[in-house]
């Protein structure tokens, strides 16, 4: 029987076959994310033998066929006889899943690697790859496929200097991997945040597949200092000096950056044993209650808050606050194989002594920089009082009108938010045309006139003041920043559609930045998208070809022959197609072209410096952003 369900069914997958199985399970992924966990994997374990004292230098390349090159001068991994396993610690490292030196035993004292899968699933997720050991004056060597020993451990020299190490050398394999193509951007981003996390430690990174090659050379040291002087770099810091304290406490080592600027936004960014962890956990819970509790504490003493004045809270204080929690940790316990939350107590208690005692000493010596914070705090506790009262009155109006929404916002008639969609669309004309488009029954249209706020230069009362964000904040019903709720989302597919012009995108990305500062899980949990509306349509003897780049174009005219018959409008924006065509390039679920909007939580920090940027006050950084990323530009009408 095909159904039948008995003992044999139940399968037993030996040695790396579960990785190639599960992949998702390892590595989060098979896409683009998954590929380049593979070198973060590989680079881990050699930052791991840089927190041992044992490197001091990261090389990683992408070579000419795809394949990626690691080498660290670490101690090596060992080549001797597991006896346990009885063959070679090399060969175990690489073909047995939870195998490692991070549980204990003398190997490493803290390291990013928990569970021993690393080198391991990379070997299985990789059609060939090859390990060299330099190690007790002798050159190791191994070799693999799909997880797969295709030799025993060799030695294939000598050599003199004193220099030890592993050179790892992977190729992804295009049978588990959607793309094996690696980015050099992200690996880039990666990496310089690694550098930055590690004092003293070099990395550095080649792309041998362009001529001439790419490389970068990370090295820093005041390490996480200079992490947030460079994620200040767009923003316009409030005091000169980078706060910076370190210490220890029942064996949690803590390090802690920060720096105020003159934005509203706070960019804290937490990691254990160089992990990222997205979520935060125990550490980020001592550092914000350290912060909180000293800055009113001296606030009072030196009568800054008057007995009256309630005391301030943890986001008044974090308001425009740049900030780099890292702790060590000997045995870290994460929430989950993707270590997304930190679960260690005794964290939160070490973070919490360590910032307190160097804390209190730098604000009494820094009696003008304490007051410069302490001054942006209470403005922001008035803005934040401006902006309760504003919430409360839009929630008294609502309960009077029934939960009334927007005049201008085209509602679906389907109740299901998993069914329904909300088109932002530019402008009133391009909204006309939209709502005569739309199916009725899922799709929603919200037209926006004008430039919404820029939230980047706005603090809380205001972004509560601005009609248009009012509409969608009311269109889209989960409320904002603390009243969010996104069970009470009433579309599951949030589109912004504008013109294909500088317009358009400055209009895209206001949205963007807003949704991102004041609703990020709308964007983590892929409910925000861009709709795409052609470029071109050509007509030819009254058959209609829409085009939605130049290359598509040429395809086109490629097919259909190019002659005095062939009339091509370059539409300038959304106002020039009627319903019909609107409907059939650019929302039409058959055939439309939609680009969901992705968050990386491992470019957390790159993406935040990123909408500062580019919505923020200081021209130079947006410049140079520009310059560098024109080239990546496609069909922007000027």
């Amino acid at each position: 029987m095909a159904n039948e369900y008995g003992a044999d069914q139940i399968q037993i997958l030996e040695g790396l076959e579960a990785v190639r199985k599960r992949p998702g399970m390892y590595i989060g992924s098979t896409s683009s994310r998954g590929l380049h966990h593979l070198v973060y994997e590989i680079v881990d374990n050699a930052v791991d033998e840089a927190l041992a004292g044992f490197c001091d230098t990261i090389d990683v390349e992408i070579n000419e066929d795809n394949s990626v090159t690691v080498i660290d001068n670490g101690r090596g991994i060992p080549v001797g006889i597991n006896h346990k396993a009885g063959k070679s610690a090399l060969e175990v490292v690489f073909t047995v899943l939870h195998a490692g030196g991070k549980f204990g035993g003398g190997g490493y004292k803290v390291s990013g690697g928990l569970h021993g899968v690393g080198a391991s699933v990379v070997n299985a997720l990789s059609s060939h790859l090859e390990v060299w050991v330099k190690r007790d004056g002798k050159i190791h060597h191994q070799e693999y496929s799909r997880g797969k020993t295709l030799c025993d451990v060799e030695i294939i020299g000598e050599y003199d200097d004193d220099v030890t190490g592993t050179k790892i050398v992977f190729h992804p394999d295009g049978e588990i991997f959607e793309e094996t193509v690696f980015d050099y951007e992200i690996l880039q981003t990666r990496l310089r945040e690694m550098a930055f996390l590690t004092k003293g430690l070099r990395i550095r990174i080649k792309d041998l597949r362009v001529d001439p090659v790419r490389e970068s050379d990370f090295h820093y040291e005041g390490g996480i200092s200079e992490f947030v002087t460079y994620i200040n770099r767009s923003k316009q810091p409030l005091y000169d000096d980078v706060f910076y304290c370190e210490g220890e406490r029942d064996n949690v080592k803590v390090e802690l950056a920060m720096q105020h600027n003159d934005s509203y936004t706070e960019s804290t960014y937490s990691f254990v044993n160089n992990i990222t962890t997205p979520e935060g956990g125990s550490h980020l819970e001592g550092f914000r209650r350290a912060l909180t509790k000293t800055f009113n504490e001296y606030a009072r003493a030196n009568k800054l808050l008057r007995d009256s004045e309630e005391n301030l809270t943890g986001e008044d204080i974090r308001e425009g606050l740049t900030a780099i929690v890292s702790v060590k940790i000997e045995n870290p316990q994460f929430e989950g194989q993707t270590k997304q939350k930190l679960g260690n107590s005794e964290a939160r208690t070490a973070v919490d002594s360590v910032l307190c005692e160097h804390l209190k000493i730098y604000l009494e010596q820094n009696p003008s920089t304490a007051k410069v914070i302490l001054e942006k705090s209470i403005l922001a506790q008035r803005a934040r009082d401006a902006a309760r009262k504003a919430r409360e009155l839009t929630r008294r109006k609502s309960a009077l009108d029934g939960l009334s929404l927007p005049g201008k916002l085209a509602d679906c008639s389907n109740n299901d938010p998993s069914k329904c969609e909300i088109y932002l669309v530019e402008g009133d004309s391009a909204g006309g045309s939209a709502k005569t488009a739309r199916s009725r029954d899922t799709q929603a249209i919200l037209p926006l006139r004008g430039k919404i706020l820029n939230v980047e230069k706005a603090r809380l009362d205001r972004i509560y003041a601005n009609e248009e964000i009012k509409s969608m904040i009311t269109a889209f019903g989960t409320g904002i920043h603390d009243d969010f709720d996104i069970t009470k989302l009433r579309y599951h597919k949030i589109i912004i559609m504008t013109d294909a012009d500088v317009d358009g995108a400055h209009i895209s990305t206001l949205l963007l930045t807003f949704l991102y500062r004041f609703m990020p899980e709308l964007i983590k949990q892929g409910y925000v998208y861009l709709a795409t509306p052609p470029l071109y349509k050509l007509e030819k003897n009254k058959k209609v070809w829409y085009a939605y780049s130049d290359e598509q174009l040429n395809g086109i005219i490629k097919e259909v022959g190019r002659d005095s018959n062939n009339k091509i409008q370059r539409y300038k924006g959304l106002g020039e197609m009627d319903a019909e065509q609107l409907w059939e390039t650019t929302m039409d679920p058959e055939r439309r072209i939609l680009k969901r909007v992705v968050y990386n939580e491992e470019t957390a920090a790159t993406i935040d410096r990123t909408f500062t940027t580019l919505m923020g006050d200081q021209v130079e950084p947006r410049r140079e952003f520009i310059e560098a990323n024109a080239k990546y530009v496609q069909n922007l009408d000027i």
